[in-house]
């Protein structure tokens, strides 16, 4: 049986200003109007940055659940909304946890090593993974290494993150000279989910920086994994022109996939790829 795909648009990002792009959105409604062309160019999910007056990166909870209502209104109930945790620098493990236990959110990524920075943090992160596991937030862990893969694995094992099941997304290209990601930089990633039990424990997502977005997403979803596409990461498609909107992304994307033959997740299915509890 071939497994249905998943695709998220992440639209704008917590660095990147409309002086990098002319149609990135910032606003609420900005954010809302592109939510409803993405869902319509095949989007099942929006990964969600909001940002304060001055256009800075925020987790202002009350903007997350604006923002959320507006992305409901502009694209109906079956878009999954993801908020981020992103510190960018700026926010701390207490406030990181403190905007989502305020928001409820049906999903949220997160990056372990920005909420556990040292052991002394675990504890009360372990509180809060195990709030969120109970309320039924679907969690998505953010990997940037193999590594931190291999960390997370322990967390699991040692009860800090609960559940039996997870999601994990691997950023590509993050670390690399001017943040072109290459898909062969999969191949570690992949190796470590097929040594711990891949699609039986792990449903996995890829986001890649650079020219090289759509090539590296389509190399995910042929392996089995699902795709994040959108300005946060890259501004490009698949024959290097410069698209001119995130729904635009999104489009090229899924006509890319098209040849592997992933009929589309449905809501339900989304919410489970990235890490609702079962």
């Amino acid at each position: 049986m071939i497994s249905p795909l998943s695709l998220m648009v992440a639209p704008n990002g917590a660095r990147k200003s409309p002086a990098d792009h002319p149609n990135l959105p910032v606003t609420i409604d900005a954010i809302a109007t592109t939510a409803g062309a993405c869902r319509d160019a095949g989007a099942q999910a929006l990964h969600l940055h909001v940002r304060d007056d001055a256009g800075r990166h925020t987790l202002d909870a009350a903007r997350y659940l604006a923002a959320t209502a507006a992305v409901r209104r502009a694209a109906g109930e079956e878009l999954v909304v993801q908020i981020t945790t992103e510190a960018v620098g700026i926010f701390k493990p207490h406030e990181q946890m403190a905007a989502v236990r305020a928001v409820v959110p049906e999903a949220v990524s997160i990056a372990p090593k920005e909420l556990i920075p040292d052991a002394g943090a675990e504890a009360e992160a372990a509180a809060f993974y195990g709030w969120a596991h109970r309320q039924g937030i679907a969690v998505q862990h953010i990997v940037y290494a193999p590594a931190e893969f291999d960390w997370l694995l322990d967390l699991i094992g040692r009860g800090i993150v609960p559940g039996a099941r997870h999601s994990v997304i691997f950023p590509l290209g993050r670390y690399a000279a001017d943040q072109e990601s290459d898909p062969a930089e999969l191949a570690p990633f992949v190796a470590r989910l097929r040594e711990q039990g891949g699609v039986e424990r792990f449903d996995w997502w890829v986001c890649a920086f650079g020219r090289a977005e759509t090539a590296s997403l389509i190399a995910a979803a042929a392996l089995g994994g699902h795709c994040r596409v959108g300005f946060e990461n890259s501004f490009f498609n698949a024959d290097g022109s410069r698209a001119g909107s995130n729904a635009e992304r999104v489009a090229n994307v899924q006509a890319a996939a098209s040849g592997l033959r992933r009929p589309p997740a449905t809501r339900a299915a989304t919410l489970r790829l990235l890490g609702r509890p079962e």
